[in-house]
């Protein structure tokens, strides 16, 4: 499988015949610019424009925005849906985490994630070999709160997401935070990741990415 990252939390998996994957598309307003990847399948994590600009994916598409068990093109999708903690102002924000297995490989997108899931949630998700997260910014979980969640599933490969970088324009955490925090003096960054599962390391390694514009 390869592993693109288009910056926030929109990567696009892809696997040799298995259907293409976007996650998190979103619009040209937040200092990237997102190529109009051709995706089979479209994952929307919750209804935010930041993460719901299914338009600027190359279809046709089937687009998934809830929880549930799905088969397309080879690709075993399960979604969980996480409930955030209610506010006074608003109500309940829903965020689905989903998980893709193709080949024997399992890579699950925790999407906008708020808090640290419950013990079942996590069980729920089943074996994680690589894992996109959120490493913090506004209403979404900590840098400390991202190491527990990685603690909790052990993948064998962590990629960071939703982090300032360039070309983006909003005020996002730094991935130095995160790094720091997984006791890691200096991770290399790549254009993407090709990855297997008789390839995945023994222990669990952080893997950076550029943001492909």
């Amino acid at each position: 499988m390869e592993i693109t990252w288009y910056g926030l939390s929109c990567f696009r998996l892809t696997e040799r015949g298995s259907a293409s994957v976007v996650t998190d598309p979103y619009p040209d307003d937040y200092g990237y610019i997102l190529p109009r990847p051709r995706g089979r399948v479209v994952t929307v994590s919750c209804n935010h424009p930041m993460r719901n600009a299914v338009k600027a994916v190359r279809g046709p598409s089937k687009v998934l925005d809830g929880p549930g068990e799905y088969e397309i093109g080879s690709v075993f999708i399960t979604g969980v849906a996480i409930v955030g903690a209610k506010k006074r102002t608003a109500p309940p924000c829903r965020n689905i985490i989903f998980v893709f297995e193709s080949n024997g490989l399992t890579v699950c997108h925790l999407g906008s994630l708020k808090h640290v899931p419950s013990q079942s949630q996590i069980e729920a998700l089943g074996t994680v070999n690589v894992l996109l997260t959120p490493i913090g910014g506004k209403e979404l979980i900590s840098t400390a709160q991202a190491a527990e969640v990685i603690s909790m599933l052990e993948p064998k490969l962590v990629i960071p997401m939703h982090y300032q970088a360039p070309p983006g324009k909003l005020r996002l955490p730094l991935v130095t935070t995160f790094l720091k925090e997984m006791g890691a003096d200096k991770v290399e960054s790549v254009e993407s990741l090709k990855v297997t599962h008789s390839t995945l390391p023994k222990e669990t390694q952080l893997v950076l990415l550029n943001p492909q514009q």
